[in-house]
C-alpha cells in the first residue's frame, strides 16, 4: 500500500497551489482519502475527504468555499485545489485514507484517525 504526495511549496498570501496524491495497493472506489494537515505546535486536523467510489465530498468549515477535493479514477489520485491560501494554511499536508464503513457520514469518516498515511508534502504560504 502506497500514498505519495505531491505539489506542496511555498506561495504567497491568495495564491493557489494543487496537491496530488496518488495510490495504489487497495481498492480505491472502496475506500475514504483525504487531506489531513499538522500545522506546527497544532494537532492534525482534517481538511478535506472524498470516497472515489460513491463521489461523495466532505470540506471542513475552516477552508470550504476556497479549497475543493476531486478524484481520478483512472489515475487512482485524489487532488487538492487550494485557493486563497493565507497563513493559517502553512501545515504538513498528509494523504491517509481507510476502508469506507457502510451508512456512515463521510463528515464523520475524515479525520487523523485514518489509518493509511503517506509521507506528506509541506505547504507554506508567506504574507
Amino acid at each position: 500500500v502506497q500514498l505519495v504526495e505531491s505539489g506542496g511549496g511555498l506561495v504567497q498570501v491568495g495564491g493557489s497551489l494543487r496537491l496530488s496524491c496518488t495510490t495504489s495497493g487497495f481498492i480505491f472506489d472502496d475506500y475514504v482519502i483525504g487531506w489531513i494537515r499538522q500545522a506546527p505546535g497544532k494537532e492534525r486536523e482534517e481538511v478535506s475527504c472524498v470516497n472515489p467510489g460513491s463521489g461523495i465530498t466532505y470540506v471542513t468549515n475552516s477552508v470550504s468555499g476556497r479549497f475543493a477535493i476531486s478524484s481520478d479514477k483512472t489515475k487512482r489520485t485524489i487532488y487538492l485545489q487550494m485557493n486563497n491560501l493565507g497563513p493559517e494554511d502553512t501545515a504538513i499536508y498528509y494523504c491517509q485514507a481507510a476502508p469506507a464503513p457502510p451508512h456512515v457520514s463521510l463528515s464523520r469518516v475524515c479525520g487523523p484517525h485514518l489509518y493509511l498515511r503517506g509521507q506528506g508534502t509541506q505547504v507554506t504560504v508567506s504574507s
